[in-house]
């Protein structure tokens, strides 16, 4: 009897699938063959696709990492979690519009992590690259990990190249690459896990500044050409998609492809300038701007699940989902409850090609970002999305299936759908306690915009 119950709970281990997050910083949705980019060569992450899931529809929860980091730890919104702009955020320009709320400056201690959800099972963790949720006392290892390697308060790294100047993270030689290190930990980590379920989050710092790939990379784009940019980034871009390759090829190599599940996504929407420059880093095309901003180019991402098993091979699926999901689906994975509050939804149906019941899902950025982004809250629901603007209590209102680009604010056309979605997004923000801007006293129209950088076209007339 005690051996047939041995053997019963060792196969149900066995059973247990093994999670891979792999997070890419500021990755723009169409910035790879997969999601249409003739420019950008991703052979790897296409692959990933066709042998799995491609969301059209995948969002960060915010336009950028930070929030949407907490977001694929906790399975909440930022809003919930009081955590709503980049650590430690931008300054507040003293005569600005409005003046931001204060936020958290670390993931909440109490916060069940992804990590700490899988603890009890068996599970050990790890955390191989890019945190940026906390320092000392709020790192990874306060979170359920029992590896951090390379995650710090930082958001960017010293170099690409050694010496890499991050605490713990040593080049094994000179001409080696960050992803190329982060990547061999994190095979590393696979394989003191043998004989235990693991889940690895590895959040790559690329594509973040600052730019600089492999030289002979940046040469083979600068000759390539294309209308999607910088060289550099395109360097980036490749050499993390090479991570992907050289990660599912070590777990083929070691018999656990079949039973782990590997997610892919960014963070927030693709960088389109660099600092004040007037060259673009990237085209979201056909998407409207890009980081920092709430338009489609801010907030939409690659998102790409396989699931061996259970997604169908090749499925592209157009239902919106969100980083808030990830954690509920992992936890219906291996059965076991999400934990209290939480607001992302489970994505087994339209994994295997169903419909999700979803009501809607929101945004909540009550922040000027670094990219020229003005604070302000937004909900999607079906094909309908409403911008609310804290600055001016202006609302905008698009249908993206007509219109992609967010070319036609619809708000005076369809004044009762938008009506509809502000009661909406108005009873959401309550509900998680979203705390808004205030006005400012002391603001002055001829130096508010000082400060800001990248431009981005115009908001469009009212309809």
């Amino acid at each position: 009897m005690l051996r047939r119950s041995f053997l019963a709970s060792w196969l149900a281990a066995e059973a247990r699938p093994n999670f891979v997050v792999m997070l890419i910083d500021d990755y723009g949705w169409s910035d790879s063959g997969c999601y249409g980019s003739k420019y950008y060569e991703t052979p790897n992450l296409d692959a990933l696709a066709r042998e799995g899931v491609r969301f059209t529809n995948g969002y960060a929860a915010c336009p950028v990492c930070s929030p949407t980091r907490a977001s694929i730890m906790t399975g909440k919104y930022p809003a919930r979690l009081g955590l709503t702009d980049w650590i430690p955020g931008r300054k507040q320009w003293p005569t600005a519009k409005v003046l931001t709320p204060a936020f958290a400056q670390a993931l909440p201690l109490p916060e069940v992590t992804l990590a700490e959800l899988l603890a009890p099972l068996g599970y050990v963790s790890a955390s191989v690259g890019k945190w940026h949720l906390g320092g000392k006392g709020n790192l990874p290892t306060e979170q359920g990990f029992a590896l951090n390697y390379g995650g710090t308060d930082k958001g960017s790294p010293g170099s690409y190249f050694p010496p890499y100047k991050m605490a713990g993270v040593e080049a094994s030689r000179p001409d080696e690459y960050l992803d190329e290190n982060l990547t061999e930990r994190a095979i590393r980590f696979i394989d003191e896990s043998r004989g235990k379920p693991f889940f690895l989050y590895l959040p790559h710092y690329s594509v973040h500044l600052p730019f600089g790939g492999k030289p002979e990379l940046i040469e083979k784009y600068r000759r390539k050409a294309g209308p999607q940019g910088d060289p550099r980034y395109a360097a980036m871009v490749e050499t993390m998609d090479a991570s992907v390759g050289r990660l599912r090829a070590a777990l083929a190599e070691r018999g656990l492809a079949r039973n782990t599940v590997f997610i892919f996504l960014g963070d927030n929407g693709g960088l389109r300038y660099e600092g004040k420059s007037p060259n673009a880093v990237t085209s979201n095309a056909p998407l409207r701007a890009g980081k920092g901003h709430l338009y489609e180019g801010g907030i939409r991402m690659p998102f790409v699940v396989h699931w061996p098993g259970v997604t169908k091979p090749g499925l592209v699926c157009d239902e919106p989902v969100s980083s808030v999901d990830i954690l509920p689906t992992v936890a219906r994975a291996v059965k076991a409850p999400p934990p209290a509050g939480v607001d992302g939804m489970d994505l087994s149906p339209a994994l295997r090609g169903g419909k999700l019941k979803r009501e809607a899902i929101y945004w909540h950025y009550p922040h000027y970002s670094n990219q020229g982004g003005a604070p302000g809250a937004a909900v999607r629901q079906g094909d309908w999305k409403l911008i609310h603007f804290y600055e001016d209590d202006r609302v905008e209102l698009y249908n993206l299936r007509e219109d992609l680009g967010e070319r036609r604010n619809l708000a005076r056309r369809n004044a009762a759908k938008a009506r509809e979605l502000r009661v909406k997004l108005d009873d959401w923000r309550t509900r998680v306690s979203a705390v808004a801007p205030r006005q400012n006293p002391a603001y002055d129209p001829a130096t508010a915009s000082q400060g800001l950088t990248g431009a981005e076209p115009p908001t469009p007339p009212v309809e």
